[in-house]
């Protein structure tokens, strides 16, 4: 049995709150059961705290010893102000009389245990100090009318008086840190924790960013981040709606992670605009446009990547509906050791899970084609809160209370064997869920697999006891079984097929035609944009969709419309002995040298010229660093390309931006104009060469000239030499401006691999 810990004075949690459940204000007080005599009630009152949440009541007790007590709004009979009799000692003018059918009794003995529901009629006498009890009791009545009505109803109504209760509270400037801050923005918003919506004040000042909860709920009662101390701002989804911001702070912050959410998009990015427009906010360059890059030439790991692409995809730890999801790797887990060398040892990521199994999948198929439209493959979804929580229960074991409405789930139905899940995930009809990230952190050890806390999650069909997560037998312990998986995602063979599962999570197969291709088609109101929650009138269906969203899961954001590339795997050069390296090494010195000299030379010429050099026009449009100009052959036009993937066109002579084009979510690194100087040829950070016509806004032609990202362009005579990373250059030749089309001639691999050099 676990105890109960919490950095908090007393054991209160929204946790203990249904998901969503709003929690108000509280009130001190005694209270005292009823049913029994005076002096026996005087004899067991507790002192305590009365806590007024949307659908339930709470008291808190000051001895940690006995249980929280939880009185659901819709079990309540009965809510009014106590007479009492005349001859009572109990305070009669400020007494709360309820009587409810149903009482959950919450940490008993201060010990991480489910819940006990107590089905009885019981009475409860709360004699409240410090407030009137006529407020109270109107309060409480408001809530509880509230908690009759069906669901959709209920929880509209609720919302009305939240709104009504939030709207006439203002932050109080008495939090401020500096007197001499300038306040440039307030508004309302939420903040976002696994499981928990917890509403206040948002204020933006010029110094600091505040936010004021409407409860005393939290650690502090207002939270202040230092704008210089925000490192990241990130605009999120939250339940498929763009109402999410998250902010990631320096290591000293008061908090590392705040997220929030607004009630209309238009709130949320209003805040953010007003954020980085601040000179006290100094964001990191996070590198986007090179991660990619980055991670298919082995300077940051498939771990880091994946990660990346999470967060780039709005998935967050601070929100279980759309955690971070990683990939089953291997698919041998009974063998008593394993070879990572053995292809045959790793899963098919080509394949979503639900195509594994082929006899599965053609049963899922046969239903698929008798299926009536919007379709659907799979019913259940590769992550959901449930899902996340199924694995990492053993660490978070409130959070499965809190959702499972304080319970565990059935002992037979837990993580309780790797090797058991695995086979479930490829054989059941409904289930197809995919890893988090824990399964890969080298720093948490694999603690998740471990009832470190001695939780009781009951005793299974064949009399053993729920305990450890049973490991594969190849695994010596945890922190090996976790070590195990690291190095499989790392491995080569996982580094070559990586971009196909991306593509099937965050890419091209992630939606459409090709997601029917590939086997990899989900509920449709799974997906982003599948529907306008906002549009919709009718409360039952407005409120069954946002319950659909929130529990059954939700697809990423696609990143990625074309095929992602493929990893490099170390070239052969990486392998060789030292002293060969040694060659190699001196070999790109002489030529650094040289280079250097030629500089040097041109810069000598040109320094006597300098002088005849006069600005005409400074073009300021791009939001990150320009690659690459080219100029019309009547010098009246200037086009550029830049790493936030933008080709933009200027006229010299109005002195203006004329164009503004988005080729590309990866940045650009060259640019050339062809004949008639109103075809572009742009070189691309994803390995391809695209053709644009500025004159028509056309597309001409997009082609992959590359295995790796292309560094420069160039165009003469109807040729067009291209070079890349991939240590080759190719020349192409274009036959006619009006077929817009290109074939490729031949290819000059200019092979910049000094091995062969220096062997020679």
């Amino acid at each position: 049995m676990a105890f109960q810990e919490s950095s908090n004075k007393e054991r209160f949690s929204l946790l203990l709150l249904e998901p969503g459940e709003i929690y108000f204000e509280d009130y001190s007080c005694h209270c005292y059961p009823g049913k029994i005599s005076e002096s026996e009630a005087f004899r067991r009152n507790q002192k305590g705290r009365l806590k007024v949440c949307s659908k339930s009541l709470l008291f808190d007790p000051k001895d940690v010893c006995n249980p929280i007590l939880k009185l659901p709004l819709r079990d309540c009979q009965t809510i009014q102000r106590w007479q009492g009799s005349l001859l009572s000692k109990i305070d009669k003018g400020n007494v709360v009389y309820i009587e409810c059918d149903q009482v959950i009794e919450m940490l008993d003995g201060n010990f991480m245990a489910p819940y006990q529901f107590k089905r009885e009629r019981s009475t409860f006498l709360f004699a409240l100090q410090y407030v009137s009890v006529n407020d109270c009791v109107a309060q409480l009545s408001q809530l509880r009318r509230a908690s009759m009505l069906p669901s959709a109803e209920q929880a509209s109504m609720i919302a009305a008086i939240v709104s009504c209760r939030q709207s006439s509270i203002k932050f109080d400037t008495s939090w401020l840190e500096d007197l001499h801050e300038t306040i440039l923005l307030e508004t309302m918003g939420n903040k976002i924790t696994p499981l928990v919506v917890n509403p206040g004040r948002i204020l933006l000042t010029t110094k600091r960013l505040y936010f004021q909860p409407y409860n005393n709920a939290e650690p502090w009662p207002v939270l202040k981040i230092k704008l210089s101390d925000i490192k990241r701002i990130i605009k999120r989804r939250f339940l498929l709606k763009q109402v999410g911001l998250e902010l990631y702070c320096s290591k000293h912050s008061s908090t590392q992670h705040l997220f929030l959410s607004f009630k209309t998009q238009s709130e949320r990015d209003t805040l953010y605009t007003k954020l980085v427009q601040e000179p006290a906010v100094k964001l990191d360059d996070s590198g986007q446009e090179n991660m990619t890059l980055l991670w298919q030439n082995g300077v940051i790991s498939n771990y880091e990547y994946l990660l990346y692409l999470n967060s780039l995809a709005d998935r967050s730890f601070n929100d279980l509906t759309q955690y971070p999801v990683f990939p089953w790797v291997l698919s041998d887990y009974i063998s008593e050791s394993l070879d990572l060398g053995d292809v045959s040892v790793y899963r098919d990521l080509t394949k979503p899970v639900g195509a594994l199994n082929k006899e599965r999948l053609k049963r899922l198929k046969d239903r698929y084609n008798e299926m009536a439209e919007p379709k659907f493959l799979y019913g259940s979804h590769y992550s959901t809160p449930g899902f996340v929580l199924y694995y990492l229960v053993r660490k978070m074991p409130q959070y499965m209370l809190c959702l499972q409405n304080g319970r565990f789930d059935h002992p037979d139905r837990m993580f309780n064997s790797v090797q058991d899940t695995w086979r479930n995930i490829t054989t059941n009809t409904s289930d197809f869920k995919e890893l988090v990230p824990q399964f890969y952190d080298l720093e948490k050890n694999g603690s998740f697999l471990v009832n470190t806390k001695n939780l009781d999650f009951g005793t299974r069909m064949d009399g053993s006891k729920v305990g450890d997560v049973e490991l594969p037998v190849w695994a010596k312990d945890p922190s090996n079984f976790v070590s195990v998986l690291r190095d499989a995602l790392e491995s080569d063979y996982v580094s070559c097929h990586l971009n196909h599962w991306i593509d099937l999570i965050f890419g091209f197969k992630q939606r459409g035609d090709e997601a029917i291709k590939a086997d990899n088609v989900f509920y449709h109101l799974t997906y982003e944009g599948a529907v306008d929650l906002d549009s919709i009138n009718d409360v039952n269906e407005r409120y069954s969709l946002e319950v659909q969203i929130m529990e059954f899961g939700q697809i990423p954001k696609q990143l990625f419309t074309k095929p992602h590339p493929q990893r490099r795997l170390p070239s052969p050069v990486d392998n060789l002995p030292d002293a060969i390296q040694n060659i190699i090494a001196s070999q790109r010195g002489r030529a650094a040298s040289v280079s250097s000299i030629r500089s040097e030379s041109s810069s000598k010429r040109w320094t006597k010229d300098v002088t005849k050099l006069s600005l005409c026009f400074d073009c300021k449009g791009h939001r990150d660093v320009v690659t690459d100009v080219c100029i019309t052959k009547d010098k009246k036009f200037i086009f550029s390309v830049s790493k936030d993937g933008l080709l933009k066109m200027f006229s010299l002579e109005e002195k203006r931006q004329l164009r503004s084009i988005n080729v590309y979510n990866m940045a650009l690194s060259s640019c050339a104009l062809l004949n008639d100087d109103r075809t572009v040829v742009v070189g691309s950070w994803d390995n391809y060469v695209y053709l644009y016509n500025v004159e028509y806004g056309n597309l001409l032609s997009t082609t992959m000239a590359h295995d790796d990202c292309v560094t420069d362009v160039c165009f003469s005579n109807g040729f067009l030499a291209t070079a890349s990373l991939d240590s080759t250059a190719k020349v192409w030749k274009y036959e006619s401006a009006k077929a817009y089309a290109q074939h490729l001639i031949y290819s000059l691999n200019l092979i910049m691999n000094l091995v062969y050099i220096a062997l020679v």
